[in-house]
């Protein structure tokens, strides 16, 4: 039975299936789920993330995670952690760049959050070497201090998405009609979680709702306010968000969320405002673009640097991953970064408060 018989099989049964519950379906089903069967990353697989494009991205992220500790004092030992990793590419560049300062490595417990037997055994192979735990969920991580970095995580969890009618909402669904999956509205109902959203809102306009982020958030949260440290997020997203932001992506191309469920990887954009809601009572940095934090850090003069080293089609590589990292109209803009701190600590470098 293909993913597609299996969900059309239980909308005929059960009725219209939330868009939460399609997506954890699609993604995560254990015989057909697209991240339990396959290594997405890359240019083999579907898309590529930021580790992938530069050795930059790994090594400015890991610089501000380092500066951080050390500005807290160099707490000792620590959880140097990471959501979702991917193939450990960004894992292994905090780690080689971090290793000049002293006592950083050393006192690193590393620990990643990854739910795919496929791609732990590939993060196994690119962090060789090093010694390394994993774990299934952010509550399972160490309680000591933390810092992490989650990118392109929270884009990947589950969304629900309701469409305003007067002072109630509708939840879109995925239904089955004349054999093919498509989206439909459920019935008008009062959801208290969405009030705060009448006030920016009028009829008919759309909005998404992230529950699988809140435990995760508060887990994140409570390390962070007991023992210290921070947390880096980097998405694409914004603060608090209107319409359907749902894609599929396959072969690096955009498709029908609906058309090839288990084979395309379905995410949202991030509300950082929702975020920052559950991390209560977490302080958080002002949100940032990308490109803002990564030159505020000094990518611009490590790429100058690398460069010197380079020639021809290396080097136009090289300025091209640059450009796609910081640009405005590339992932400059688009990608947004958002750290968790203890109250009055300050924001790590790079980030406003």
């Amino acid at each position: 039975m293909s993913l597609f018989d299996h969900i059309a099989q239980r909308i005929a049964t059960e009725g219209p299936m939330r868009i939460d519950d399609y997506m954890t379906t699609c993604l995560l089903h254990p015989r057909h789920g697209y991240y339990t069967t396959r290594d997405p990353l890359g240019a083999e697989g579907d898309f590529i993330t930021a580790p992938d494009i530069s050795q930059m991205f790994g090594e400015m992220i890991g610089l501000c995670l380092a500066q951080t500790w050390l500005d807290d004092g160099a707490p000792a030992p620590f959880t140097l952690a990471e959501l979702g990793p991917g193939k450990g590419t960004l894992m292994a560049d905090i780690l080689r760049a971090c290793a000049g300062v002293p006592g950083f490595v050393a006192a690193a417990e590393v620990v990643l959050v990854e739910v795919s037997p496929a791609l732990r055994a590939v993060q196994a192979e690119m962090l060789k070497g090093h010694e390394v735990r994993w774990v299934e969920t952010a509550e399972a991580l160490p309680e000591q201090p933390l810092y992490l970095v989650a990118n392109e995580f929270f884009d990947a969890l589950p969304i629900r998405q309701f469409v305003r009618e007067g002072s109630l909402w509708r939840e879109r669904q995925v239904g089955l009609k004349d054999g093919a999956l498509h989206f439909g509205l459920g019935p008008a109902l009062p959801q208290p979680a969405l009030a705060y959203r009448m006030e920016d809102t009028e009829d008919g306009d759309l909005i998404e709702s992230c529950a699988a982020a809140a435990p995760v958030m508060d887990a994140l949260a409570q390390r962070i306010v007991a023992h210290g440290g921070c947390a880096l997020l980097l998405d694409y997203g914004d603060w608090r968000l209107t319409g359907s932001s749902l894609q599929a992506v396959r072969r690096h191309e955009k498709v029908d969320p609906l058309e090839t469920p288990g084979e395309a990887d379905l995410t949202a954009h991030v509300d950082f405002e929702l975020l920052a809601q559950a991390a209560a009572p977490c302080a958080f940095s002002a949100l940032t673009p990308q490109g803002v934090f990564l030159e505020r850090l000094g990518i611009t003069q490590r790429a100058q640097a690398l460069a010197g080293r380079l020639s021809g089609a290396a080097l136009e590589t090289h300025i091209a991953a640059h450009r796609r990292l910081t640009h405005p109209a590339e992932m400059g803009n688009l990608f947004k970064v958002m750290a968790l701190r203890p109250e009055g600590r300050a924001a790590p470098a790079g980030l406003g408060t």
